[in-house]
């Protein structure tokens, strides 16, 4: 072990790290129907998944926001009662392993998790289509726990147009910019990975509340509309948000974004969803690598993202959020929970500071969700 390794492991102790962003309720739903007896992750899962909690301890995770994602093809009540599912299971997880993991609602409650030494677990909303057009089902979500919405997933709603299919709206509409508000006045954040650049600017427009980026990178430095232009990043310190920094290839490397768009039609000629995490998905997944080496992403991309966001945004706005357990491929270094410590020691070689780095994996994200609870209180 090198001695940044040293130095990452041992500042994780006591800063550890906030994830935005893990699929794991999804894989769980996908791979065995909640059946928490065939993927126990209180014992080493790494042959079906990217998270298990000896993997969590290793990589210096002290909370973890799960995602409560549910496809964008799902709708209406479909995907409420789906979305529902997968905070029942989170909250299996959390009563699952007591001793390991702790229910967060607020800031305070993050604090207390990581005095106690436990994962804090927290939950995020991944697309407007889970709310099926009602601040009803919205304040719901935000009773049971839910503390960030992603605006959008990969397609366009009634109300707000996703990064990744044709805009409708270009931005919010007017019952768009209400959720917002509805989101401020709860004290949940509004999360703005997925969605459109016109809708990132009419958000941060709208939100009285800091807003994050759940699991999104620089679109700087790759040109991917999943990413953030940087008059996006520009506008954080006034609004006194948080971009989380993802891990996913074709998001920070550009040559992976080409190879995956030629891995995702392979999923399509065999009848997959490109984002299947079932043992046959990745199988065909796996075949397809095999016959077709993959570009390969690595920490060090990885910093080269978060070295420009803090250049234009700076330290003080940004975060981590992997998308472990929602993506096929990870990059070298990062390959699932474990991998944290190896992005800290590269940025400690390029002589990032305790304190700004600190504030990348703990303080930056407690003090948004703070900042939320805060303009929810007026």
């Amino acid at each position: 072990m090198s001695s940044s390794q040293e130095a990452a492991r041992d500042l994780l102790t006591r800063w550890p790290v906030v994830d935005g962003h893990n699929d794991l309720p999804w894989a769980l739903r996908e791979q065995v129907n909640y059946d928490l007896d065939q993927r126990d992750i209180a014992a080493d899962q790494s042959a079906h998944l990217h998270t298990d909690l000896p993997r969590l301890r290793a990589g210096g995770v002290g909370a973890q926001f799960w995602s409560v994602y549910v496809r964008s093809d799902y709708a209406g009540d479909k995907a409420v009662t789906a979305t529902l599912e997968q905070i029942d299971v989170v909250r299996k997880l959390v009563a699952r392993y007591p001793d390991a993991l702790r229910l967060a609602r607020t800031a305070d409650d993050m604090e207390a998790a990581r005095a106690e030494g436990r994962i804090a677990s927290l939950m995020g909303a991944e697309g407007g289509h889970s709310i099926n057009n009602s601040l009803g089902t919205l304040r719901a979500l935000y009773e049971l726990g839910v503390r960030y919405m992603t605006l959008t997933h990969n397609d366009t709603i009634d109300w707000a147009d996703s990064a990744t299919d044709e805009p409708r709206h270009h931005g919010l509409t007017a019952f768009g910019e209400e959720v917002v508000r509805e989101m401020n006045r709860c004290g949940m954040l509004v999360d703005l990975s997925h969605v459109s650049a016109d809708t990132m600017r009419d958000a941060l427009r709208v939100s009285t509340a800091p807003v994050i980026f759940s699991h999104s990178s620089a679109r700087a430095v790759c040109d991917h509309p999943r990413n953030i232009p940087d008059d996006v990043l520009a506008q954080l310190p006034a609004n006194g948000g948080v971009a989380m920094a993802t891990f996913v290839p074709k998001f920070v490397l550009p040559a992976a974004g080409e190879w995956t768009l030629r891995a995702d039609e392979n999923m399509r000629a065999h009848g997959l969803h490109h984002l299947d995490t079932t043992e046959a998905g990745m199988a065909v997944q796996r075949a397809f690598e095999a016959a077709n080496p993959r570009p390969k992403a690595t920490a060090a991309t990885v910093a080269d993202h978060l070295d420009h966001m803090r250049e234009v945004a700076g330290v003080d706005h940004l975060g981590i959020g992997g998308d472990f357990d929602g993506t096929a491929f990870t990059p070298d270094g990062l390959a699932d929970v474990a991998g944290y410590p190896n992005l800290i020691a590269e940025l400690l070689d390029r002589k990032w500071s305790e304190a700004d780095l600190a504030k990348l994996t703990w303080r930056n994200a407690v003090r948004v969700l703070r900042g939320a609870e805060s303009v929810a209180l007026g």
